[in-house]
Formats: C-alpha cells, structure tokens, sequence
C-alpha cells in the first residue's frame, strides 16, 4: 500500500486532532461540572408576558438586520401551576395563564419611532420565563429552569413530594427535576 498525502491533508488531520485536544478536557469540564440535589422545599414560577413588536427595516422583506421596537408589555407570574388572580385567560396547553393584552401601539406611535425605513404591522409575542426556588440547608437558591422542570414541580408541590434536581453547568440553571422516592 502507498498513501502519499500532501501537507495540506497532513496539516488538516493536525488541526482537527488539536481541536479535539483542546476541546477533550473542556468538555469533560462541562459534564462534570452539573451536579445533582435532593430537595423537598421548592416551588416554580413562570412568568407570562404579551409584548408588542414592530420591525423597521428598508425593505423588510430582505434586510438581513432590521431594527425591531418593543411597545407596551404586560406580565402575569404564574406560581407553582396555580391560577394567579390576574389571571385573564388560560390554562394554555401548557397550564399557563396569562395577563390581559397591553394596547396594540398606534399608528402615530409606530410611525413616530420609523427613521427612513418602512414599519412593519405590529406583532403580538408570547414569551415565557421559568424560575426555580429551592432550599439547600439553610440556603436558598433561585435559578432558571425549562418548562419540563416547572410542571414536574407543578405535579409534586400539592404532595409536597421531594425532587432531585440536575442542575446545570456551574451549577447556575436546574436542567431536570424528578420525583425522588
């Protein structure tokens, strides 16, 4: 057998095997650093939120980097899968509630903020941001979570059933919680 490479394929095999040696203990970082805790003192929130959005660009069908404005918001905090007293419509599909939607901006508002580009017609976004509060001995941890987290706490807090949660890398967000028997 002949292999005969040249040395740009001899200089591409040493890039990639030095990225993967860089890459090797980074890794290995990462998934060591998650850690695991048991807890029966816990409860989730997940804050609902309606915000009006309106992109300005020069010609919004193919400006790659339109300028987009935020205009009236309205939040709900749903907590631990309960029916906030705010609460104007739900549970979704996804048992959450949420706020009364903030006034669509008018046209002189929008047109008001539109430099030399044209607006686009007012967009209505839904987003949803999830929290976790737990206790750690006499500590108290908030962190962010998923949806999947929320509802298992949803499920366990009326049973007041302990979790073990994952946490995330560096410990700073909870990737998991499950039932712990």
């Amino acid at each position: 057998m002949n292999f005969n490479f040249s040395n740009y394929q001899i200089n591409s095999v040493i890039r990639v095997v030095g990225r993967i040696a860089i890459a090797t203990p980074l890794l290995a970082n990462a998934l060591t650093s998650c850690s695991q805790v048991a807890t029966n003192q816990y409860e989730a929130t997940a804050r609902t939120t309606y915000t009006w959005q309106v992109k300005y660009a020069i010609n919004p069908s193919s400006d790659k980097l339109p300028r987009f404005e935020t205009f009236a918001s309205t939040s709900l905090l749903n907590f631990n899968g309960l029916k906030p007293e705010q609460a104007v419509t739900g549970p979704d599909d996804r048992g959450l509630w949420w706020p009364d939607v903030p006034p669509r901006p008018s046209i002189d508002e929008v047109e008001q903020l539109q430099r030399y580009e044209k607006a686009s017609t007012p967009e209505l976004l839904k987003s949803v941001e999830y929290q976790i509060s737990f206790g750690l001995g006499d500590e108290r941890r908030t962190l962010p979570t998923n949806y999947q987290v929320y509802r298992q706490v949803v499920k366990a807090y009326p049973q007041k059933l302990p979790l073990q949660l994952t946490l995330g890398v560096n410990n700073n967000s909870v990737e998991k919680a499950e039932f712990n028997p």
